[in-house]
């Protein structure tokens, strides 16, 4: 549906706001039952938001407050030591890829200047890093015929260097930089033997490394990849020849992957080096866009081909059976054997979570194959034209606070109660090269998104949700994929001119404060948190 010829969305009205609204009336979401529905998710809800203020206090001992980057984000040195080429180093030297030019080369050149970058996250009183390991800095090939040596120290001493300074480790094995040679000769993850191919590499990490990490995620955002790389093409390594069918080929091997990396940690090193390992995938809250069951339904089918692609086959052993019944033959099959490797295939969950949407079902929308198959619309405007919330620099990003509260409490409802952490939250701002540094710096717009969502996320936890940590994206600003260096993400401003020199922005001060419990400020939230 058109902008134009969509009903117009109402605010719900006062009483009605918050997490109760959408789940006392939203559609029903399938599961071993069939009788979970939104309804069931809203118990223990406070309807009204929590105004006041929000403090490292609100949130239980034990809770980890940490930061996030990737590596070819931030690394940098990709020639260097032995790294091969992953699939970003090809696809951001074809000209119209990124849309400055840019490319990782050398990013915020995290690779020389590590040291530096881990007493940052000291000095500033975060007990976690969050990064990713370059596969092709272990295997250059991917193929896995020999192990970079030189890869193999350089995340030992930044694992080193992160635990003298008190800070865990969380490591992520894959966040979307594949090496190029195993895309070109075997096919990536549209062939099944990625799934050895990722095993293999899995359990090198965990030899080289497991010994001191004690956090682990297999994958990220397996959604984005299927999407992004293999429908629309705006992410490496490009592919839009087949949208109907590759996403969900390439999701399908990634679901496998992480569920065969999962299996060797538990069979060889869990025991002895007591870890835990998940799967990070990402989820904007989907809003009904008004109180017919059709939007409702709409915005079920949503958070199922965003959360239930990649959750239900762990937890309930398939699809959606939305999924099956929209997709038919495009979608893969499970075999007994791959429920069985797939069964309970994670101890955690990571939520990246950074928007919401109101959602309208729609059998005509302007975007692409996997969003018109889902019949529905993605919408930004309340009645009067007033937007769901403050928007950011990306077209996609709104300041959505209580979002975040119904997707947790969503999930928790939906699959039994697991750990969950936010393994990213933030915004960003546009790149400007004719304004001044003080201008970026002083960033309140950030301090404001960040308090709210910390505030929702406190409010998740009263409500029962098994929240167990928190990572701000990103430390740093970075290189951002398709949009190169033209937003900013991090708390830390890197001047990309002038020597990459780190500069703390407001909200890293900000953040520095709350960890000392000192970070007591309103929060005003305008539907509700």
């Amino acid at each position: 549906m058109s902008q134009q010829s969509a009903p117009v969305p109402k605010k719900p009205p006062e009483k009605e706001r918050g997490c109760g609204a959408i789940l006392r009336s939203a559609a029903p979401f399938e599961t071993e039952d069939r009788t979970v529905n939104y309804m069931a998710a809203s118990n223990g809800f406070v309807g009204e938001a929590t105004s006041g203020g929000v403090s490292r206090s609100d949130f239980p001992d034990g809770f980890v407050f940490g930061v996030a980057t990737s590596a070819y984000q931030v690394e940098g040195a990709a020639s260097e030591d032995g790294r091969g080429d992953s699939i970003w180093d090809v696809f951001t030297k074809t000209q119209g890829n990124i849309k400055d030019g840019s490319n990782g080369d050398v990013a915020a050149d995290q690779y020389h200047r590590y040291m530096e970058d881990v007493e940052l996250i000291a000095n500033l009183g975060f007990q976690a890093y969050r990064f990713s390991i370059s596969w092709s800095r272990i295997f250059p090939d991917g193929l896995g015929e020999k192990v970079n040596e030189k890869g193999v120290a350089y995340y030992n001493n930044l694992i080193d260097f992160l635990l003298k300074k008190g800070i865990q480790p969380f490591v992520t094995l894959y966040h979307w930089d594949l090496p190029s040679k195993l895309n070109e000769s075997e096919g990536g993850w549209l062939r099944e033997n990625i799934v050895e191919y990722f095993a293999m590499y899995a359990e090198t990490c965990f030899a080289r490394f497991g010994d001191r990490v004690k956090h682990w995620i297999t994958i990220n955002e397996p959604l984005q990849t299927a999407i992004n790389s293999y429908s629309i093409g705006i992410f490496a390594p490009g592919r839009r020849d087949n949208p109907y069918k590759e996403p969900y080929i390439a999701g399908h091997y990634q679901i496998l992957a992480h569920a065969a990396a999962v299996r060797v940690y538990r069979k060889k090193f869990k025991a002895a080096q007591g870890g835990e390992i998940g799967l990070v995938v990402d989820c904007e809250w989907a809003e009904p866009f008004s109180d017919k069951v059709q939007d409702k339904f709409a915005a079920a089918r949503r958070l199922d081909f965003q959360l239930g692609w990649f959750l239900d086959p762990i937890y309930y052993g398939d699809y959606p059976a939305v999924m099956r019944e929209r997709l038919g033959d495009n979608l893969p099959k499970f075999s007994e054997r791959d429920k069985e490797l797939l069964r309970n295939s994670l101890d955690f969950i990571g939520l990246n979570h950074y928007t919401s949407r109101l959602i309208a079902h729609s059998s005509v929308t302007e975007e692409g194959p996997h969003y018109q198959v889902q019949e529905m619309e993605r919408i930004d405007k309340w009645q009067g034209g007033e937007l769901i919330g403050e928007r950011a620099a990306s077209e996609w990003l709104y300041d959505v606070p209580w979002g975040i509260r119904k997707v947790l409490n969503y999930i928790a409802q939906k699959y039994k109660h697991p750990p969950i952490y936010i393994t990213e939250n933030g915004m960003d701002d546009e790149e400007d090269e004719t304004a001044s540094i003080d201008g970026f710096l002083n960033d309140e717009k950030r301090i404001k998104y960040f308090r709210g969502y910390l505030s929702a996320i406190a409010q998740a936890i009263r409500d029962g949700v098994d929240v167990r940590g928190y990572f701000a994206w990103s430390l740093l600003d970075n290189f951002e994929w398709a949009q190169g260096y033209s937003k900013r993400f991090g708390i830390v401003y890197v001047d990309f001119k002038n020597g990459l020199t780190r500069h703390p922005k407001s909200s890293a001060i900000w953040f520095s404060q709350f960890l000392k419990d000192k970070a007591i400020f309103p929060v005003t939230t305008e539907q509700n948190t």
